[in-house]
């Protein structure tokens, strides 16, 4: 997919009306990792994904958020990770083993979104946790706007003391979500919404 050469650029005309930016947000559908091929993004597609990954509200700039990327063998040796962490943390089946050195092939490419909060200033803890959140979200709506499928998952490996260790993060660091982008290999299907009404509140 070609990007456009607006895209590639990091100044343009803010807040542009977009009004077909709402039949994304009112379509947008996960994508399930278990169910997803190839191809993934090309490199000027992520990138484009990450900018707009990165364009979400900050108190005070603090960009409380970093990535990691998994693409091609990298998604192989977080697997071997995954693993040996678990080989080693107790007794577990080849089965289990296996389906954990497969985990993040399942998709082509995977991003690790660490929220990476500062402690003692002024702006609230929740705040910067919130600002990763949107920043998960806003890469499941670019990589839906490239015509890709994503899944925002956390699952056991983004808990576990060792592996986030291995991963390299450091203390106030978490993982705010593991997101896999790639082409779906089955139709989506719609999944049960709320109803609207019974969510609003008048004041």
């Amino acid at each position: 997919m070609q990007i456009p050469a607006f895209l590639m650029v990091d100044v343009f005309p803010l807040n542009r009306p977009a009004p077909q930016t709402l039949d994304l947000l009112l379509s947008r559908r996960s994508g399930s990792a278990k169910a997803m091929t190839g191809p993934g993004p090309n490199p000027e597609e992520l990138r484009v994904i990450l900018q707009a990954g990165a364009r979400v509200p900050d108190h005070k700039k603090l960009f409380p958020w970093r990535f990691i990327l998994f693409e091609g063998e990298g998604r192989k040796r977080m697997g071997d990770l995954l693993g040996d962490t678990l080989c080693i943390e107790g007794d577990v089946s080849d089965e289990r083993v296996a389906m954990e050195r497969g985990r993040f092939l399942r998709a082509p490419v995977v991003i690790g979104v660490v929220s990476r909060v500062r402690e003692n200033i002024p702006i609230p803890t929740w705040e910067q946790e919130l600002s990763a959140g949107a920043v998960c979200q806003n890469i499941l709506l670019a990589s839906h706007a490239l015509g890709y499928v994503a899944n925002w998952l956390t699952e056991w490996c983004a808990y576990d003391s060792a592996v986030k260790e291995k991963l390299g993060l450091k203390p106030g660091e978490r993982i705010a979500g593991f997101i896999y982008i790639g082409k779906p290999a089955e139709p989506l299907e719609e999944r049960v919404r709320p109803e609207l009404d019974k969510l609003i509140t008048h004041f």
